[in-house]
């Protein structure tokens, strides 16, 4: 992929939206808590203008192609640690969500976070800081560092301001991540020390240009595909590996929830693409039938999961699950349609399923109850949230003219033709081995889903909303305030706006899917091509490298 720097764009803009936040944190911190407004000026002044400055990532964004705005020193030379910082279209509007959700997830929870709001703060800040790190990182030494540290601060948000079972919540959450993060930590290792055996001047090496030139025995191969896999497909998280999710949402209050779901769990994704695939193109290939087959899993069972759920949360995070199979069956399907539907989808899943759980938040907070049979006939009473909660209903199913239907349909009519999902049945015929599409079943099953989901989030809509108003203690509650409507406003408009104009986002999207594409293809090809029982390295342009450009020498 050829690297474009935007005409002058600032020198260092991805560090200033990487250190910012978590330098307010630290601040922050020192601020005297006897002064609530200050924090929130400070928190708030910090994420907006943290969003200002994101925007101009945007500069030059359009049908461009490759890393922009590279920032690229040494770190540890003798260790071959670089501070490495970059963004494509792969990443580009998932730091803007982050940037763009940080103060309006502040700004909703100054309503329901009283006690320790400076610790609250600083943690979503730090928690920013590590999220955009992870999103940005070209080596894979700071992108494993950004990778646990975003830990730290959402185990505090889900275990000191959580619900009734914060701690068990918080505790599975570290767990499961933290082990899956082990996996890939030891490939990465592996990798390294191999870059440095086969190097001519033997040195080390985590940079994502090195490591990309590397390739694998077939079972090598496999083994490190699989580190990395487990470690994001615990993060999206993917079926069977999702038993973590509802447990921290359910426990976690309403920001955590939101920006868990909204970016947190894209960094799975994100892995998927980044890292794991173009990495380990060969056993991508030959795996990608069987990974497909758990994002319909997931996509069918959290559909079913979430239709019975009684506790309004629990469904909102089950559907989380089930969308985010949407974006995973693109993936695998690596077609440019179903990739750039998935990259887009897991913009829309942010803010759908980030407002899902504002709006669920709101109704906790009135009534102290997450149970779908306390309420019914709230129309009468709160219709501002009605409409807003039955919008973001159809943003969710994929009605036409909403975020979701651009991006489900994308993934469903990319997959339907994706060369990737073919399982091969060799028979004995005299025109050679046939082979079986599996595209079309894949792209039915995810249809399905859609289905499904309709009908759990209109039986929740209706038991909520209509029908009589029986229950006494609803018939005073409080429709939206002003604090809700500010925030609700802005995710109401981008829904509208990516489902009437989605060429506005996918047009920064495309060039660099297609070029994602064709690397994964070309270094595919090239291992193939190569096969060796010994790790080797491949030439720059097996694997379509940009060309490099001499990094500076100072150390960071």
């Amino acid at each position: 992929m050829e690297p474009t720097q935007a005409a002058a764009a600032p020198t260092h803009l991805l560090s200033v939206l990487v250190w910012l936040p978590a330098i307010a944190g630290i601040f922050i911190l020192f601020l005297p808590r006897q002064s609530p407004g200050m924090l929130r000026a400070v928190a708030l002044g910090v994420g907006l203008f943290e969003f200002g400055k994101s925007l101009q990532l945007l500069i030059g964004s359009d049908y461009a192609r490759g890393f922009r705005f590279v920032e690229n020193v040494e770190w540890i030379p003798s260790m071959g640690i670089r501070y490495h910082l970059g963004i494509d279209g792969l990443s580009l509007w998932l730091v803007v969500l982050t940037t763009f959700l940080t103060p309006l997830v502040l700004y909703v929870s100054f309503g329901s976070i009283k006690a320790r709001q400076k610790e609250y703060i600083a943690a979503m800040l730090l928690l920013q800081s590590a999220m955009i790190g992870a999103f940005v990182a070209l080596d894979l030494f700071l992108f494993y560092v950004f990778w646990e540290l975003m830990l730290v601060p959402m185990y505090l948000i889900i275990g000191v301001f959580g619900g009734p079972n914060r701690v068990y919540a918080a505790v599975k959450f570290f767990i499961y991540t933290f082990a899956g993060s082990i996996f890939m930590l030891v490939a990465i290792v592996y990798m390294v020390v191999t870059f440095k055996e086969l190097d001519p001047s033997h040195r080390y090496s985590f940079d994502y240009q090195d490591l990309m030139r590397l390739g694998f025995p077939r079972w090598t191969e496999v083994a490190l595909f699989v580190a990395f896999a487990v470690s994001f497909a615990i993060k999206v998280p993917m079926f069977p590996l999702h038993t973590w999710l509802p447990d921290a949402h359910t426990e976690a209050p309403t920001g955590g929830s939101m920006i868990l779901a909204a970016v947190m769990l894209k960094l799975g994704t994100y892995g998927f693409m980044r890292f794991a695939m173009p990495f380990f193109p060969g056993a991508s290939h030959m795996v990608g039938p069987t990974i497909a087959g758990l994002a319909c899993a997931g996509i069918l069972y959290g559909a079913a999961v979430a239709w019975r759920q009684k506790d309004f949360k629990k469904l909102v995070a089950y559907s989380s699950v089930s969308h985010l199979g949407f974006v995973m069956l693109g993936i695998i399907a690596r077609t440019p349609q179903a990739t750039t539907g998935a990259v887009l989808q897991s913009i829309n899943h942010g803010i759908s399923t980030g407002a899902l759980f504002l709006l669920v938040g709101v109704i906790y907070d009135r009534r102290h109850t997450r149970d779908l049979g306390e309420f019914g006939g709230l129309a009468k009473v709160m219709p501002k949230y009605a409409t807003f909660f039955i919008l973001v209903t159809m943003s969710s199913i994929g009605l036409p003219f909403t975020n979701g239907f651009v991006g489900e349909f994308l993934v469903i009519t990319g997959t339907f033709t994706a060369d990737l999902l073919r399982i091969p049945y060799h028979v004995e015929r005299s025109s050679g081995p046939s082979f079986v599409g599996m595209g079309p079943l894949y792209a039915s099953l995810a249809a399905l889903g859609v289905l499904f989901g309709a009908i759990y989030m209109l039986e929740a809509v209706q038991k909520v909303f209509w029908g009589p108003l029986n229950n006494p203690k609803n018939r005073k509650l409080k429709d939206l305030n002003e604090r809700e409507l500010i925030a609700l406003i802005p995710l109401a408009i981008l829904i509208l706006w990516i489902g009437l104009r989605p060429q506005d986002f996918t047009k920064s999207i495309e060039p660099d899917v297609q070029g994602w594409i064709d690397q994964y293809e070309q270094k595919r090809v090239a291992v193939t091509r190569l096969g060796a029982q010994r790790p080797w390295m491949l030439s720059e342009s097996d694997v379509r490298l940009p060309p490099r450009r001499e990094p500076r020498a100072e150390a960071r």
